[in-house]
């Protein structure tokens, strides 16, 4: 309570502090969608379901797709095939069906000629005798001369011209759910937005001829006489972004300002594993170990992603920064997602460090694991590399210093919390392989440091990248099989585990049963309906060179590393998504050998897979594929609000107002650096678009000082 009275305290005056919350102006946005006239809880629940929310802001967020043009308006004899058009008719007769299986007719006419309106269900015939005049919308189709609209969108008597629309917004809907239902409901949220005060820089707005957010707002949602220009919807966007940057930039303000501690050390550890590692680290990893360094030396503490492409190095960047808290005295985690990846990061680390190094994971049993929990606790292990075993309760460590998560994606939030909890002023380091666009850093990861690696290591060499038709696959064979001769290894990736009556798509456990067919007991398979000790030995023992062919799905998309495997096949590879195809592409080329990746597609595949499909044969630079997987794809779920492919904003399109999103990252670190309190006329309003977005962890952040 205190912090939303704080709030009322900085935009109401002093007079009207905590006065009874119904005073709170947005309390009928964040009423439920029964309280809107005529929305019953089924007709809410169906609202519910299109929206993605059950109260009257989510249906005011809730963005046509597009725009039905009802102001062209022929006469019959003019109409034209295809087109969305409104006639003004009389009603000369209805023809009834004959049976269930024809349509019910009504022809009308007008100084032009006849159309037909065509129904297979219709229950008006007493509102509309013969001679009633009518305005009727929708779409024309025209055949042997004859003009008919089937199902017109809307029917209505020419004195009540004023009901129909002229521009007609377009929402995405849900069975059962009719758009004069969602258009109702929006007119009514959005006579619950009250005045607002202007939280834009008044320059801004002249700029871009931005309106009002209710002026915008009522544009985009209720338009009358055009369909709106982009710049109400920019506006709109822009609202949305802004909310977000301050929020994050409040945010990354208050973890700046933990308290940590300063880990200093001599290096003797660190030149000892660069020795043993025997190449020098690239530019790149210079760069991102000094920006690691400065954060340890510091007393706050680190919270950084360490975002890099296949093959970058980010492994040794992650093994010196925890060599330096060793040096400092203290204590170092790596977290892998995967006990496979926790594996290959203990084979690495061991090689590396001449300190202990110890591997915890859930299948470490028995004494073994009493004497790594013993050891962590005392403090004689320094090390330790684990995967999610390493934050459970009975693990204590005597002082963890910095918590290193790799592929930081696949655990939750409170997962990389949880661990970074178990010491005092523990550091974090985060790690993605997966090349993050610049759209997806500023909203994601706005409130990290970022460190990124760009380039491979010495000794990595190039993939030889190439597109082939299925039709082409008895050559394909014929290659594998000489690879396969000659000593080699290949992964052979397939994007299902078994047969699909829906998808006609090769299965792995299919293309292995062929395989194992012709290249016999050196074929080995590998994916996630596997028992885990049957996949991981699967993998192991392709790692061994046991198996010289791993038939596999994505399961070896990270974390597999095999030197000795020059060579990727991807079977319909234009089902994959382009990060995910370079991924897969990551696993060859980490040896001295020539490397190849062979893109296996469908004679016939849409534009944007041939585009993603292209792009990957022709570039390696992941943070390129990255910005283009983007703009082809979404951003699927940005900040948390939204599943299932659809964009994490509301009102504003990350792809298309990407420009817009840099700017409001601009603003708001202008805005906070003159106005960290938002206590000015601008940061009050500031506050009010806080509240609108529900960026509560940023009030809070505000309200506590």
């Amino acid at each position: 309570m205190f912090w939303f009275c704080h709030w009322l305290s900085v935009i109401y005056p002093p007079n009207s502090v905590c006065q009874p919350v119904d005073t709170d102006p947005l309390i009928p946005l964040f009423a439920p969608l029964t309280s809107l006239r005529g929305i019953g809880p089924a007709v809410a629940a169906l609202l519910a379901r299109a929206i993605g929310g059950d109260r009257a802001i989510d249906v005011l967020f809730h963005m046509p797709d597009s725009y039905l043009d009802r102001r062209n308006r022929p006469k019959i004899a003019q109409a034209q095939q295809g087109t969305v058009a409104t006639l003004a008719v009389e009603v000369v007769r209805h023809e009834r069906p004959a049976n269930a299986r024809q349509p019910w007719r009504i022809v009308v006419k007008d100084e032009t000629g006849t159309a037909e309106l065509v129904y297979f269900r219709f229950n008006r015939e007493a509102q509309t005798p013969p001679g009633t005049r009518l305005l009727v919308s929708g779409k024309i189709d025209r055949f042997n001369g004859r003009v008919s609209l089937p199902h017109p969108d809307h029917l209505v008597p020419l004195e009540q011209a004023d009901r129909l629309p002229a521009i007609e917004p377009i929402w995405p809907l849900t069975a059962g759910l009719w758009p004069r239902q969602v258009a109702s409901a929006v007119a009514q949220a959005l006579t619950a937005v009250p005045i607002f005060p202007e939280w834009h820089d008044p320059a801004l707005l002249r700029r871009e001829k931005w309106p009002s957010f209710i002026e915008a707002m009522r544009a985009v949602q209720t338009p009358t006489e055009e369909i709106p220009p982009p710049r109400m919807r920019a506006r709109l966007a822009y609202d949305e972004f802004l909310a977000g940057q301050v929020a994050l930039t409040v945010v990354r303000g208050r973890v700046r300002g933990r308290r940590g501690r300063a880990l200093v050390g001599d290096s003797r550890l660190r030149d000892i594993a660069l020795q043993r590692f025997g190449f020098a680290p690239t530019p790149a990893q210079i760069a991102a170990i000094a920006e690691i360094d400065t954060d340890l030396a510091s007393p706050r503490r680190m919270l950084r992603l360490l975002q890099g492409d296949v093959g970058s190095g980010k492994t040794l960047v992650a093994i010196l920064a925890m060599l330096r808290a060793v040096e400092a005295g203290a204590q170092a985690a790596i977290m892998a997602p995967t006990e496979v990846l926790a594996k290959q990061h203990h084979r690495t680390l061991t090689r590396l460090c001449s300190v202990p190094v110890a591997l915890l994971t859930g299948s470490v049993k028995g004494r073994e694991r009493a004497k790594i929990l013993r050891g962590l606790k005392d403090g004689s292990i320094p090390l330790v590399v684990g995967t999610h075993a390493l934050f459970q309760d009975s693990v204590e460590y005597r002082d963890l210093a910095l918590a290193v998560i790799d592929e930081q994606h696949r655990f939750g939030v409170n997962q990389r919390l949880t661990l970074g909890a178990k010491g005092e002023q523990t550091d974090v380091l985060v790690m993605t392989a997966t090349p993050i666009p610049r759209t997806l850093l500023l909203t994601n990861w706005g409130e990290m440091d970022v460190s990124r690696l760009t380039g491979k290591p010495a000794g990595r060499q190039p993939i030889r990248t190439t597109l082939h038709s299925l039709a082409t696959l008895p050559d394909v064979m014929d290659g594998i099989a000489r690879k396969l001769d000659a000593g080699g290894q290949v992964y052979w990736v397939c994007p299902l585990v078994a047969e699909s009556e829906v998808l006609d798509v090769q299965a792995a456990e299919g293309r292995f049963a062929d395989l194992h067919a012709r290249f016999g007991d050196g074929v080995g398979l590998a994916h996630g309906q596997q028992l885990p000790e049957v996949r991981d030995a699967a993998l192991a023992a392709f790692a061994a060179g046991q198996i010289r062919l791993l038939v596999a799905t994505t399961v070896v998309e990270v974390g597999v590393d095999v030197p000795t495997a020059s060579v990727m096949v991807i079977e319909h590879a234009e089902r994959f998504g382009l990060a995910q195809l370079h991924q897969l592409r990551g696993r060859v080329g980490r040896g001295a050998e020539a490397s190849f990746c062979l893109l296996l597609h469908e004679d016939w595949v849409s534009e944007t897979a041939r585009r993603r499909l292209t792009m990957l044969r022709d570039t390696e630079d992941g943070f390129e594929i990255a910005d283009e997987d983007f703009r082809l794809r979404g951003g699927g779920d940005l900040l948390g609000t939204r599943q299932a492919g659809q964009p994490g904003f509301r009102l504003a399109d990350p792809v298309a107002h990407e420009p817009l999103l840099h700017m409001a990252h601009k603003d708001a670190a202008v805005l906070l650096s003159r106005d960290p309190g938002l206590t000015s006329d601008r940061g009050k309003a500031v506050r009010v678009l806080l509240r609108l977005f529900e960026r509560t962890a940023a009030m809070k952040t505000l309200a506590s000082g």
